[in-house]
């Protein structure tokens, strides 16, 4: 059985993903509208240590899967749907679609690279934010290089992005 897969990420319009030390500072109504939206599609979330540590996921609607050699953080402990796992990037997807079905990374950049570098994706969400000044700046186009864009949707705050990846041509 094939599993959907997908990554979700805010950036900045000058790139940034993180304002003042959280990417919750690049969002706005309309995107914080869709992400949990985009919740309702997947059985489980999967984030980073550093995204745990520094996003507010201290309730879930779905299970949420925290990436990290340090365990769950203390402000995590009031979600019962939490849990800590230390494995690879592609183990951690393979049990997580084995035992919840399809999958979203909520994740930074450095993670988000990594599941787009190990080919883990099927979609790939992406929020551009008219929110400048920010920091970890990261480049769009570096990001969905070899993606095709499936719709683009323009609102109020910024713009909605939705890739797959492009077929090959071999």
């Amino acid at each position: 059985m094939s599993y959907r897969v997908a990554a979700n990420l805010v950036l900045g319009s000058d790139g940034s993903s993180t304002l003042k030390g959280s990417s919750a500072g690049l969002s706005f109504a309309a995107d914080r509208e869709r992400f949990h939206q985009l919740r309702k599609e997947f059985g489980a979330i999967l984030i980073g240590g550093n995204t745990a540590r520094n996003e507010p996921y201290q309730k879930t609607p779905v299970p949420l899967i925290v990436l990290s050699r340090q365990g769950l953080p203390d402000r995590l402990s009031s979600n019962p749907l939490a849990t800590s796992w230390d494995l690879p990037l592609r183990d951690a997807v393979a049990k997580a679609t084995l035992q919840h079905g399809d999958l979203l990374i909520e994740a930074g950049p450095a993670l988000v690279r990594a599941a787009l570098a190990d080919g883990l994706l099927t979609d790939f969400y992406l929020t551009i934010s008219e929110q400048i000044g920010g920091e970890n700046p990261v480049d769009p186009a570096h990001l969905t290089a070899g993606w095709s864009e499936i719709s683009r949707e323009t609102v109020s705050g910024g713009l909605f992005l939705h890739y797959r990846l492009a077929p090959s041509h071999d």
